[in-house]
């Protein structure tokens, strides 16, 4: 679904990514983790098109992404979910995802509403709410729920985790892993390496942007020099 090759970028003269290859195939969960600074939120936003790609390639189902704007990728399906959630605080719960539908005009908006809140009911609870209300894990939810209102193929899930309490993290990871059965293959970055390899069917680690390791997740849990580096093990 998803090929990257030789992806480079750059922040002024200064390089961070230096010839990323990675793949995704259609109905994986796949995690690249590393530590703060590798390279992978901007690996993320190469993706979907709000940084600059200097070098190598993007392929998305097919067809070469790194021409289309950044605001077209969503229509041919690939949605993201920002570092930090960045939801619309001073809108609804309900208008926040209404704009992640902006998209579609059809009943079946409505729809996609129901199943946002059945996969996470707490914001049913809250829809007329104003998002900025909410708690850090319910803003995460949002942010998620936002971006499957685009009916992506492929969701980038940036730092799903960050900042939240053990058990909510326990509950976010378990969504993610649930997407699988509705059909959306998952890129997901994440500092919380082995969260996201037990969920991930296969794994890749950046190091000061670039791919040091890749494999199957449960090879990867158990590799030595990743446990030791970021399991604390």
């Amino acid at each position: 679904m998803l090929t990257v090759d030789g992806l480079r970028s750059r922040y002024g003269r200064i390089e961070v990514l230096h010839g990323i290859d990675l793949h995704v195939d259609s109905g994986e969960i796949v995690t690249v983790v590393g530590a703060n600074g590798a390279g992978k939120t901007t690996l993320l936003r190469c993706l979907s098109g709000v940084q600059p790609v200097t070098g190598g390639s993007i392929t998305f189902r097919g067809e070469p992404l790194v021409p289309v704007p950044a605001h077209r990728r969503l229509a041919r399906g690939l949605a993201q979910s920002p570092e930090g959630r960045q939801i619309f605080t001073n809108l609804t719960v309900e208008e926040n995802l209404r704009l992640g539908a902006f998209l579609f005009t059809d009943d079946r908006v409505e729809k996609d509403m129901d199943d946002a809140f059945a996969m996470f009911p707490i914001l049913r609870d809250k829809r007329n709410l104003a998002a900025g209300g909410l708690s850090g894990g319910q803003q995460q939810m949002l942010a998620m729920a936002r971006a499957l209102m685009g009916r992506p193929s492929c969701l980038l899930l940036d730092e799903p985790s960050m900042g939240l309490a053990p058990i909510i993290v326990s509950q976010i990871f378990e969504v993610v892993r649930g997407m699988k059965d509705l059909g959306v293959t998952v890129l997901l970055v994440e500092q919380n390496a082995f969260g996201a390899l037990k969920i991930a069917d296969r794994g890749y680690v950046m190091e000061t942007g670039r791919v040091t390791m890749e494999g199957p997740a449960e090879e990867l849990i158990a590799d030595p020099r990743i446990r030791e580096a970021y399991l604390g093990i």
